[in-house]
């Protein structure tokens, strides 16, 4: 299979999937190395193909959102209310699309996440915890700002009542 035919095929794979495929499942699938992976991906990237990077693999973004787009500034500074913070917000139907800090020097350093359920989370913490990477709000003193997806507003007050209940929300 030549390399554009390869590229047309890994789009085609990213559009039709709900769920990010990493870069390793890609490479098997096509029988080519992880690091042929990335470039496809940053050539397709390079075409105006919305697709982002997630610690669970690549995902095209849909721009037909039937949901809403919200953001929450919270406050925490360990792995148990990193943890706790993110389960309130799947647990009530919410789901975590980045994090984003503002550093005095870089500006605004925003992480992707993707994060709908609790699977998630725990391989989110795993991740960190395996490659001692700290969260990007300690470069914040543990103050950051998430983008949510929720069905509805009734669904992003519970989220924010319940945060606030427990001290992560920020206002």
């Amino acid at each position: 299979m030549n390399s554009n035919k390869r590229r047309e095929n890994i789009l085609k794979l990213l559009i039709n999937s709900n769920f990010p495929i990493k870069g390793s499942d890609i490479a098997d699938e096509f029988k080519v190395s992880r690091q042929v992976i990335v470039q496809d991906i940053a050539l397709l990237r390079a075409k105006g193909n919305k697709i982002i990077a997630t610690p669970n693999g690549y995902i095209v973004i849909n721009n037909k959102k039937s949901k809403l787009e919200r953001t929450i500034v919270s406050v925490h500074e360990n792995h148990k209310d990193i943890k706790e913070e993110l389960n309130i917000i799947v647990d009530l139907g919410g789901k975590i699309l980045d994090v984003i800090v503002e550093h005095p020097v870089y500006g605004e350093i925003k992480g992707q996440l993707m994060i709908s359920s609790r699977k998630d989370i725990d391989v989110f913490i795993n991740k960190m915890k395996e490659n001692n990477a700290y969260p990007l709000s300690t470069l914040t003193e543990g103050v950051h700002i998430h983008t949510i997806e929720v069905p509805n507003e009734n669904i992003f007050k519970e989220i924010k009542d319940k945060l606030k209940e427990k001290n992560f929300l920020l206002e």
